[in-house]
């Protein structure tokens, strides 16, 4: 097996969260909230979502098992017209978007042994991507810049940008065209069985799960099977390389 380029996800793979979310998501709608009062609309928390829910969960239920990307702007967008705030310019929503993810990112932390690993592979020869579903792209593209990551991969491609989440198999086949390789040349490297795994699988990539962040499963055993388990990223190059010797 001959494989030249290795596609990463990012959120609990190369980053991972140490607080719980709610309080965050909570907290991350007051910012939101005050830019929209700084500027005179009176756009209040029930007008982002019903309940007492913050609104990044509204944007989580909303998308469901859709793999068309509806970005958090359009789902802001669409509640704030739905409330009568249908005035309200692009460049506000966005300044609000950015006051919330600006909270959001303080609880993205880099693995420790993400910047070595990407070095090694990167010293190795093989070529880097990564595929990120998000509700924002630019939110991911400024975490990349936070935590010194964008400098190691050639081609990076979010779900918000493109408008397709994993695993639909349109997503991975763009990064396969951009570097011109067939399928079979390329690992893909998440923590996500549903999205990052089976969406390699779907089209041929080599899988690999990281599991030390993933959630337990319920029955202890795997649906979705990858063709490798590992607990750190770390031990990729040493995978890869007994591939190659086993190719």
């Amino acid at each position: 097996m001959k494989i030249s380029v290795v596609l990463f996800d990012l959120g609990s793979t190369l980053l991972y969260s140490k607080d719980p979310w709610l309080p965050i998501f909570h907290r991350a709608d007051r910012h939101l909230l005050d830019v929209f009062h700084t500027a005179g609309q009176p756009v209040e928390k029930r007008h982002l979502n019903e309940g007492d829910s913050p609104f990044l969960l509204a944007y989580y239920a909303d998308q469901g098992s859709n793999l068309i990307e509806k970005t958090s702007f359009r789902v802001l967008r669409e509640a704030l017209n739905q409330s009568g705030f249908s005035n309200i310019p692009d460049s506000l929503l966005r300044a609000a978007l950015d006051a919330m993810y600006a909270v959001t990112q303080q609880n993205w932390y880099l693995e420790e042994d993400a910047l070595p690993t990407l070095e090694t592979l990167r010293h190795l020869g093989y070529r880097l991507g990564l595929i990120s579903n998000t509700s924002d792209d630019r939110n991911v593209q400024q975490l990349l810049d936070r935590h010194g990551l964008r400098p190691y991969f050639e081609y990076i491609i979010t779900s918000a940008a493109c408008g397709i989440r994993k695993p639909d198999p349109r997503i991975f086949q763009m990064a396969l065209e951009y570097f011109g390789i067939a399928p079979s040349e390329a690992a893909m490297v998440g923590d996500t069985l549903e999205a990052d795994i089976l969406g390699a699988k779907n089209l041929g990539i080599y899988s690999i799960w990281i599991n030390r962040r993933a959630s337990p499963l319920p029955d202890g055993e795997l649906v979705i099977q990858p063709e490798a388990i590992l607990a750190r990223l770390d031990h990729i190059p040493a995978l890869l390389a007994e591939l190659a010797c086993s190719g």
